[in-house]
């Protein structure tokens, strides 16, 4: 992969591997052996007894799928004669089942979206404010009540160190930000602790970025919801008995928002943190305004037992319990490519709102509690009796209570928002499956998406609903990503020496030595409290990412194009040409003129006419061979290439080019980013032109060795074969190749 394009946004073009010079050279000699081989190309090449624009024949071809939810109409794409266009269009399928799913699918998801679309599903700060920030905003519910429930321990002496460690944070919560600030200048494209790091420091501190931003993921959805589900039942102890249920609902509608795309998703879930904000905002207002009218008088006397003096364990297990309020910072960084042109600009902007919104919140809260002398107390947190103070158990009593339940339950969001990108991203590099590239319907990485609520639901399930012993864990992966990203960027800084490069440098390092405390901190004084499962988990992360990798290059290096590896067919073939002033309409009124009926009642050799058809996925040695095979039973070949978008249609023009143009090529650009229904419904619409002709479709399989990596490859020869074979006429084989 070039680094260019390892370091711009995702894409549904990437599915298509960039060539390398040295492949491209490859590729073009392979070629000139088809040249030598296969004789008289120019007689058999170009004859094919359909025509492959099938746009044209017949204008618009409609093809029922009774086994999708969904069919896809073929037609023609403007004036380019090089390329059909796949579209899907809302139509009934042919059975009650098919048009139930399909109905169920639009509702749920909505209407498909085309990858031109991308676009458009981008959002504005407001929007993404809210989406981005929603894990960072609901921290200061409970990270100043997390510092202070480790400080009462030691009595008064500790409570006294609220003060110096709350600034301490706040000074992390802006270092932290403006380093991200900085990050977010240096990589426009979005530049979150995976890139950074690998890009600086190396592919194994890349991937311990990304293993710890996974971990913290997962776990942020199971802790958020499992924080808002004991808000909910603490106001409504009827509910109690329901946990489970409960948060499995709210994993349910997070799913179904978050699949629906970003755009929906983030107008969805806006106004709950938009309400939180202004909600906690107003219990520190009037609070503090009520203590300013009374002249600030000194804060009540609490009464608490000590059970420990103050030490430098207990400060910085407070420091680290405190530094909970950061977790979900750095969210932006990995999600610029999200919003609204320009993206970099607009995200420095979200990412300054959100770091003076934390400052102000935190700070805030903090001001309040040491003027109104305020310690946890068992049954109530300590936002709550804050509002209680500030509001009486009125209507903005219960408007706090719910919102904070509502910023609890959706901090998830974040996590639904990041976690499908760091995998795309991981995909892409081969340190996951590639299917983790692939949007879906609403340009949102459904697989990424779906694994996300499986594992925290896997979570949330096992524990009952009650994470307390993951919460120690909670902040070690999160604080490793920062730590790894924030050195990161001193070497970028360090080797780039752009303008302003000192003071970036400055910063960045600033932050990575803070973020590095706290990661070794917490790491320590919660290992035993659980942060070694944590540590583990990143671990076998790490390893699992590395031997899917080393598959992959195993497979790429048995794929790399090699002139000797590769044979064309083995002579010339012997068909009947098309005369050249003949056009579609003439070649497909002889061929209905000719038809016979499709019944499978072919007795002799002679009765049965073939056209192959390979579906091309890229040039590599495997769909090289494919092409040889179909080739070298010397009847017509048409390859077919299945495109996302016109960019990527274009490269694949200009390989097929570079090798040599051998066969015809028919480019069918599919927006909606599915491969089996339109494939499907092209096969169909060939078949429909000349119904007495046998198609055989062949498919190049890569077969591993191991069962286990399987799971790594599609299934494509799987699913087509199950697709058409209730269809007359329609063989599908596979070209194995071994790795």
């Amino acid at each position: 992969m070039t680094e260019e394009r390892s370091t711009r946004p995702p894409a549904p073009s990437d599915l298509l591997p960039d060539l390398t010079t040295e492949q491209l050279r490859a590729l073009h000699q392979i070629g000139r052996q088809w040249d030598r081989v296969a004789g008289e190309s120019e007689e058999w090449r170009r004859a094919l007894p359909v025509d492959p624009n099938v746009g044209s024949y017949p204008a618009r071809h409609q093809v029922r799928q009774p086994r999708y939810e969904r069919f896809v109409t073929v037609s023609e794409l403007g004036a380019d004669p090089r390329t059909t266009l796949a579209s899907e269009t809302p139509g009934e399928a042919s059975t009650p089942a098919g048009r139930a799913g399909y109905r169920l699918r639009r509702v749920l998801l909505g209407p498909a979206l085309k990858s031109t679309a991308l676009v458009r599903e981008r959002m504005r700060k407001l929007v993404a404010l809210p989406v981005l920030s929603s894990d960072a905003l609901s921290s200061v519910a409970y990270g100043p009540e997390a510092m202070l429930t480790i400080l009462v321990i030691a009595g008064v002496a500790g409570l006294s160190l609220s003060l110096p460690i709350a600034l301490m944070i706040m000074l992390m919560m802006l270092v932290v930000g403006l380093s991200y600030r900085q990050t977010i200048r240096a990589y426009p494209n979005g530049g979150g602790s995976y890139i950074v790091a690998r890009h600086n420091l190396g592919p194994t501190p890349g991937l311990l970025a990304a293993g710890g931003l996974i971990v913290d993921y997962v776990l942020t959805v199971a802790v958020s919801i499992v924080a808002g589900i004991a808000a909910i039942t603490s106001a409504l102890p009827a509910l109690s008995g329901a946990t489970v249920p409960l948060g499995l609902g709210v994993m349910a509608l997070l799913l179904a928002g978050n699949l629906r795309g970003v755009r929906q998703a983030g107008i969805l879930f806006a106004v709950p943190s938009y309400v939180f904000v202004f909600s906690v905002g107003a219990v520190i207002v009037v609070g503090l305004v009520d203590a300013a009218l009374r002249g600030f008088p000194p804060a009540p006397t609490t009464q608490v037992n000590a059970t420990t003096g103050v030490t430098l364990f207990l400060i910085l297990r407070a420091f680290t319990s405190g530094a909970t309020a950061l977790t979900g910072i750095e969210a932006i960084t990995n999600a610029v490519p999200a919003f609204e042109p320009v993206e970099w600009r607009n995200a420095r902007t979200a990412l300054t709102w959100v770091v003076l919104t934390l400052l102000a919140l935190f700070g805030g809260l903090m001001a309040l509690i040491l003027v109104t002398g305020t310690v946890p107390a068992p049954g109530q947190t300590v936002l709550s009796q804050l509002a209680r103070h500030s509001f009486g158990t009125g209507a903005m009593y219960v408007l706090v209570q719910a919102s904070t339940a509502a910023i609890l339950l959706l901090a998830a969001n974040t996590a639904y928002n990041d976690f499908p990108r760091v995998l795309s991203l991981l995909a892409r590099d081969h340190y996951a499956p590639r299917g983790f590239m692939r949007m879906g319907d609403r340009l949102a990485y459904s697989n990424g998406i779906l694994l996300l609520s499986v594992a925290a639901a896997l979570i949330f399930v096992s524990f009952g609903g009650d994470t307390t012993s993951l919460i120690p864990l909670y902040a070690v992966g999160v604080f490793l990503a920062f730590t790894l990203s924030q050195a990161g960027m001193v070497v970028h800084w360090w080797r780039s020496r752009a303008r302003h490069w000192r003071k970036s440098l400055a910063f960045n390092a600033a932050g990575a030595v803070m973020c590095a405390a706290v990661f070794v901190t917490a790491a320590i004084v919660k290992f035993s409290a659980g942060a070694w499962v944590a540590l583990l988990a990143v671990a076998v992360f790490v390893t699992v990412a590395v031997r899917v990798r080393v598959h992959y290059d195993t497979v790429g290096r048995a794929l790399r194009l090699r002139p000797h590896a590769a044979s064309a067919p083995g002579g010339p073939i012997s068909v009947v040409r098309r005369p050249p002033d003949e056009g579609a309409h003439t070649m497909a009124g002889s061929s209905r003129a000719g038809r016979t009926s499709d019944r499978e009642a072919e007795e002799t050799p002679e009765e049965i006419h073939h056209l192959s058809v390979v579906p091309v996925e890229t040039l590599d040695l495997a769909n090289i061979r494919a092409l040889a095979y179909a080739a070298s039973l010397r009847q017509p070949v048409l390859a077919v290439h299945l495109s996302p978008s016109e960019e990527e249609a274009e490269r694949m023009r200009g390989y097929w080019l570079q090798w040599g143009d051998h066969l015809p090529l028919e480019v069918v650009v599919c927006p909606y980013r599915t491969i089996i229904a339109p494939l499907v419904n092209y096969v169909e619409a060939l078949h429909e032109q000349r119904s007495d002709l046998t198609i055989t479709v062949i498919l190049a399989e890569v077969v591993p060795l191991r069962w286990w990596h399987r799971l790594l490859h599609d299934r494509m020869a799987f699913r087509l074969r199950h697709a058409l074979r209730e269809r007359p006429k329609i063989v599908v084989t596979t070209v194995p190749f071994h790795v």
